[in-house]
């Protein structure tokens, strides 16, 4: 594996993986597609942990006491109460039944989402390594390298998972000749940007305004 190394005076480009075969010339291997990232969900995991523990222990300790011969606390007394006595269809029922749903939707969420939605995954030359590119990496990239066509001005990038959207400014020159420069340098920047999914791209140019 190499890298090469930024040019003089300009920015660096994404990292280059040598092609070449294994030196007993057998075959290169055939790049492996990626999925995405997972999330470790620290936080929720956390947080749902916390509340689980100082609900159970709560719970247990009444429970140990009123085996123990001490009457129950008031709070789980004041609870079975209010279960008892209020219908099903009492606004403060259906309120904590809504935010219970709510929680419970927004776990399973997480749960079944890999998230790191900043982070795209990289084509995977070697079964044993995974890379991943951040999302404004790749995304500058793209800008640096279409602010190198003549004419162009300004250019906005927002690079999705599937699609990269490049807005431009142009200057000078023909619109038409500014935008054909821009598909051919942008589909060679996106597909050495070595993602496992090759976002699609779309690329506008328009006039800049004068000012005054």
């Amino acid at each position: 594996m190499s890298e090469t190394g930024p040019p003089a005076g300009g920015t660096a480009g994404p990292p280059v993986l040598d092609a070449a075969g294994p030196p007993d010339g057998s075959p290169a291997p055939r790049p492996r597609s990626s999925g995405r990232f997972w999330s470790a969900r620290r936080v929720p995991a956390g947080i749902v942990a916390v509340l689980l523990l100082a609900g159970s222990a709560l719970l247990l300790y009444d429970v140990v006491a009123v085996r123990a011969g001490r009457p129950a606390t008031r709070w789980r007394r004041a609870l079975a109460r209010q279960l008892a006595e209020r219908p099903l269809d009492d606004i403060w029922v259906l309120t904590g039944a809504g935010v219970a749903a709510a929680l419970g939707l927004w776990l399973f969420v997480l749960a079944v989402t890999p998230g790191l939605r900043s982070l795209l995954p990289m084509r995977r030359p070697h079964p044993d390594v995974r890379a991943g590119l951040r999302r404004e990496a790749a995304a500058q990239v793209l800008r640096d390298r279409a602010m190198e066509v003549s004419g162009v001005r300004s250019v906005r990038v927002r690079l999705r998972r599937g699609r990269a959207a490049v807005r431009a400014l142009a200057h000078f020159r023909d619109l038409d000749e500014v935008r054909a420069d821009l598909d051919a340098v942008l589909g060679d920047a996106v597909g050495g940007l070595g993602l496992s999914r090759v976002p699609a791209l779309s690329v506008r140019v328009r006039r800049a305004g004068r000012k005054g």
